[in-house]
């Protein structure tokens, strides 16, 4: 499948909204539905970015090897601009590196597992959709 921007967006939405807010409910601070959001919106720059990068590649796809260095960058870009510029609702005090790296680590793989798994089974037709569900 080679994603669109728009399917990009509709699944990474999607997924944070249903896997990641389940994988969040046990670390049941408030802090880190906060780190999910950003993690959604900071993502949506992300994928404009991923697009464009995509397209140079000859097969237009993107591996999954790549999707673990972009989790790894995001992760270390959020940290950074958390520590740079204070973010509404996110305190860099309030947030300890171990459980930081522990519930990105967790949300991104239960992305990934959902994506590579249960979305092609419960929406066949999203792969050739480009991601799209809309």
């Amino acid at each position: 499948m080679t994603p669109t921007l728009f399917g990009r967006w509709q699944t990474r939405l999607l997924l944070l909204a249903t896997v990641g807010i389940l994988i969040t409910i046990p670390f049941s601070e408030p802090i880190y539905f906060s780190v999910l959001a950003y993690i959604a919106i900071l993502g949506l720059f992300w994928d404009v970015v991923y697009d464009f990068l995509q397209k140079f590649r000859w097969d237009r796809d993107w591996p999954g090897v790549y999707q673990l260095l972009a989790a790894i960058w995001e992760a270390i870009f959020l940290l950074l601009i958390a520590n740079t510029i204070d973010l509404p609702l996110l305190e860099v005090s309030d947030l300890e590196t171990g459980n930081f790296a522990l519930h990105y680590s967790l949300v991104w793989l239960g992305r990934y597992i959902v994506s590579q798994t249960l979305m092609r089974i419960f929406f066949p037709r999203w792969r050739f959709r480009g991601g799209r569900f809309l």
